[in-house]
């Protein structure tokens, strides 16, 4: 351990321990699931051999008359008359595990929706039908990935602030600090409400005007760092060889201040998830354009006889805010400089 880097030896950290390292194995592999949630949940075969020729409906659309139906209108596959059509001797249809996707409806269910879990829905149905093991998967992916974009701007925007406050520090930090209280005093709910008024809710809006908002935690705790870090011995060094406010700020005060961005990111993106479900529940977010678990958590409100709903919805975001907290703990220990080893 004497002989590793830093890096390597934070590492080791935090692989010893168990928790944190299971679950960012965990959450990996569930992420990288619903990267491919196509292939696991769709209402399309992933490949299907009739009469002779093979078909890829994953990847593009055939009419019902390609398999012998009567319309010229895309193939519902989970029509009995096609399904009778495919399973006839020399056709087959290769279809993923889950056969419904996000949106797909079930005109040929067996019971009224909402329906309980059953051998054709394993998790049951929405209010409109919908699968829910395809909602909760789909909408993992929207959760992650708005997560992911989140923290990643907000921590660019965060350490960019806060470190040429810290660095520079003097008038700098103190028309800094003053504008940050100024734009922190500013009401984040009301424009939000203010611009789905305006504008058709979207992603790409909600991580602006989130990003314009979640910077400021982060660049407190950089800014201090750089402050810290800016009068060691190392810097004085350097910038008495003759190196550059850059050169210095990137080889020695940046690398040296990162771990409290580190340590953040988990809490950071869970904070995220948390609100976009949070929007999406009061109906400000984009529960009408991408799957939500705010939008399956409103209809278990809304259908309380419903039980399945709620209990999904809200076992899958438990799940993923436990996951990303055992990672930060995880993290927090492992950059722990007073840690042994």
């Amino acid at each position: 351990m004497a002989s590793m880097g830093p890096w390597r030896r934070a590492w080791q950290r935090f692989r010893a321990q168990k928790r944190a390292f299971r679950s960012l194995c965990l959450f990996a592999v569930l992420f990288v699931a619903s990267l491919g949630a196509e292939l696991l949940s769709n209402d399309k075969p992933l490949l299907v051999r009739y009469e002779g020729a093979y078909y890829v409906p994953l990847i593009k659309d055939y009419p019902e008359t390609a398999f012998g139906g009567d319309f010229p209108t895309p193939a519902d596959y989970l029509d009995p008359f096609i399904r009778e059509q495919l399973s006839r001797p020399g056709n087959w249809a290769l279809f993923p595990p889950n056969r419904y996707g996000a949106n797909t409806i079930n005109y040929f269910a067996p019971s009224p929706n909402p329906a309980p879990p059953s051998a054709v829905n394993w998790l049951g149905t929405d209010d409109r039908g919908r699968d829910l093991l395809a909602r909760l998967l789909y909408g993992f992916r929207v959760s992650v990935l708005f997560g992911l974009a989140l923290t990643f701007a907000g921590s660019v925007l965060g350490v960019l602030i806060g470190g040429v406050q810290g660095y520079f520090g003097g008038r700098i930090d103190l028309a800094g600090q003053r504008l940050t209280e100024i734009w922190m005093s500013m009401p984040e709910l009301y424009l939000l409400l203010i611009f789905a008024a305006i504008f058709e809710p979207s992603l790409s809006i909600l991580l602006v005007i989130m990003t314009l908002f979640g910077w400021m935690g982060l660049a407190d705790y950089v800014r201090a760092e750089f402050l810290r870090t800016r009068n060691l011995e190392y810097v004085t060094a350097a910038r008495a060889m003759g190196l550059s406010d850059w050169q210095i700020i990137r080889r020695h005060v940046l690398p040296n201040s990162l771990t409290p961005v580190l340590t953040f990111l988990p809490f950071r993106m869970s904070a995220a998830v948390l609100a976009l479900t949070s929007l999406d529940f009061l109906g400000l977010g984009v529960a009408g354009q991408y799957p939500s678990l705010g939008e399956l958590l409103a209809q278990g409100k809304a259908n309380l006889d419903a039980w399945w709903i709620s209990l999904s919805a809200f076992a899958a975001l438990v799940g993923m805010l436990l996951l990303l907290i055992f990672i930060g703990e995880g993290l927090r220990q492992a950059f722990d400089t007073r840690a042994q080893g």
